[in-house]
């Protein structure tokens, strides 16, 4: 499942991940709705879109912002993988007991 925004809504992106079997779950921005709807029955059906899973996006992205405060994680100074994912690993565990 991909949880995407609106500026990745184009009929490319959505047409690539249908072929490959993946659930996108990406809000119609208000001008391709306009499009749509303005085109009468030849506009096709209005596009799924799952709110409540959506909501989790911002959650997801908030964690992912609260990591980035740390400047090591942001910058990607480590030179390794394991390294970088042990820092993400303690930025976790100094957030999680700051809380």
């Amino acid at each position: 499942m991909v949880l995407a925004d609106k500026a990745y809504s184009s009929r490319a992106i959505r047409e690539h991940l249908r072929k490959r079997g993946i659930r996108a779950v990406i809000p119609v921005p208000a001008d391709q709705r306009g499009h749509r709807l303005r085109r009468g029955s030849r506009g096709g059906r209005p596009l799924a879109f799952d709110r409540e899973t959506y909501k989790q996006r911002n959650t997801v992205e908030r964690c992912i912002n609260c990591r980035k405060q740390w400047r090591g994680i942001a910058n990607r100074y480590e030179k390794t993988a394991t390294i970088y994912l042990a820092g993400l690993h303690m930025a976790g565990i100094f957030l999680w007991s700051a809380r």
